[in-house]
């Protein structure tokens, strides 16, 4: 993966969610089923981006479920939080990733996660201008808060395991090109 110089990344995992005005700063994650939000505001500058790992309910929070596990509290923290640095309501626009099957055998857990992002920011009247959800694989995701641009790596194989070092890893290690998708 190529980054800009002078660029300083942030990583999230799940269960965070970031809210950045530098315009030097990508945040980035990986994603199975779960899914990022990306959201910001053009006028101001300013964007955030959030990892769940199940759509929740807040019913399920009251019974004692770890709130920072679900959607629907970390799409209240980034949506407050982008309003705290003075976003306002009616420009954000946001950016959906993740969501995949990443298990055959299992529940689609990752559709109803997407699902309820779609749903949430509906209701909320955030437009959804980009989206990349579901397929059977995870994704790097790297979204720039301040542009709104985001880029997505397919975790498949060989990239999947490369992905795994590199974050363990603390200095870059060289590698074939890759395939990316731009998100504008």
């Amino acid at each position: 993966m190529i980054t800009e110089a002078g660029t300083r990344r942030v990583h999230l995992i799940q269960g965070e969610y970031k809210v950045m005005s530098d315009p030097d700063v990508v945040l980035t994650t990986i994603l199975g089923s779960c899914v990022a939000a990306c959201l910001r505001d053009p006028v101001v500058g300013v964007g955030g981006m959030n990892h769940f790992l199940l759509p929740g309910s807040m019913e399920a929070m009251a019974a004692g479920g770890d709130a920072t596990r679900y959607g629907v509290h970390l799409m209240e923290l980034l949506i407050n939080g982008l309003l705290k640095q003075g976003a306002r309501r009616d420009r954000l626009e946001a950016k959906i990733f993740g969501g995949a099957k990443t298990i055959a055998t299992f529940s689609n857990v990752g559709e109803q996660n997407a699902r309820f992002a779609r749903q949430f920011l509906t209701d909320e009247g955030i437009k959804i201008v980009g989206e990349s959800t579901g397929g059977e694989h995870g994704r790097k995701l790297e979204f720039w808060p301040t542009s709104g641009r985001a880029r997505q790596h397919a975790l498949t194989g060989v990239e999947a395991q490369r992905t795994v070092a590199l974050e363990r890893r603390p200095v870059p290690v060289p590698k074939p090109a890759e395939s990316s998708i731009e998100f504008f």
